[in-house]
């Protein structure tokens, strides 16, 4: 948990890349909460969530499917309401939702929760939590999840890069379109390496990461350059 938050705290610099946090916070709520999959979602510039970061397709997928279908589930209710919102079964609790529960349930998972990236009175954002089995969240987890969320909504609303609301929308905004460049990249990677695109992203991210290239400058190169692409792909054999 401390290696987490210290990770997470060592991206707040200057130069800090969004969406590389955000995939960040993905990838230790999975590691350190009884969940399977994570996601996490932001406004734009018309106030609209949208989705960012996901810590696998399944968790992706079914983000979009909140987006796409107009369909108000978990994390979109969380970003509303400013709350958490915690459903241990999908089976018996999730008739609020019931073409996000059914769509969910479809694709095995049976526990969603969702927790605010919120500071203060302003509401940016919500994470994700998705359980192939039927759980609750601890007290503790609760906390944890929140921490780590709140640590992302810090990064992202951090005052020494965001001036005015304009630029936070700005910057929010940018970190969104590069969402769209990563999923190409990932798209490219998929394809050329004949793998799965969570296997291709991990391959990207850590590329990145070895590199200290920001993870969406990388993607638009690789979209654009088949040899950055091939010195990717080249970490699948190590």
């Amino acid at each position: 948990m401390t290696e987490a938050l210290v990770d997470m705290a060592d991206t707040l610099v200057d130069d800090y890349d969004v969406v590389d946090l955000t995939h960040r916070l993905a990838s230790h709520c999975v590691d350190l909460l009884p969940v399977s999959a994570a996601g996490l979602m932001l406004i734009d510039e018309r106030g609209d969530l949208r989705l960012l970061a996901s810590s696998n397709e399944q968790a992706r997928m079914l983000e979009l499917f909140q987006l796409e279908t107009d369909q108000r589930g978990p994390c979109l209710e969380a970003f509303h309401t400013g709350s958490p919102v915690l459903v241990d079964d999908l089976e018996s609790n999730g008739r609020r939702w019931p073409a996000f529960a059914f769509e969910a349930r479809r694709q095995g998972i049976r526990a969603v929760h969702a927790l605010p990236l919120r500071l203060r009175d302003e509401t940016v954002g919500a994470l994700s939590l998705f359980s192939i089995e039927a759980t609750s969240l601890s007290e503790d987890d609760q906390k944890l999840g929140q921490a780590l969320a709140d640590v992302a909504t810090i990064g992202i609303l951090q005052q020494r890069a965001l001036a005015r609301s304009e630029t936070v929308i700005e910057q929010l905004q940018g970190a969104l379109n590069s969402r769209v460049t990563i999923e190409q990249a990932k798209g490219v990677l998929a394809e050329r390496g004949g793998i799965d695109v969570d296997a291709a992203f991990v391959l990207l991210r850590d590329y990145a990461r070895d590199h200290r290239v920001r993870l969406s400058d990388l993607a638009r190169t690789v979209g654009i350059d088949r040899s950055v692409a091939g010195d990717v792909l080249q970490r699948k054999s190590r």
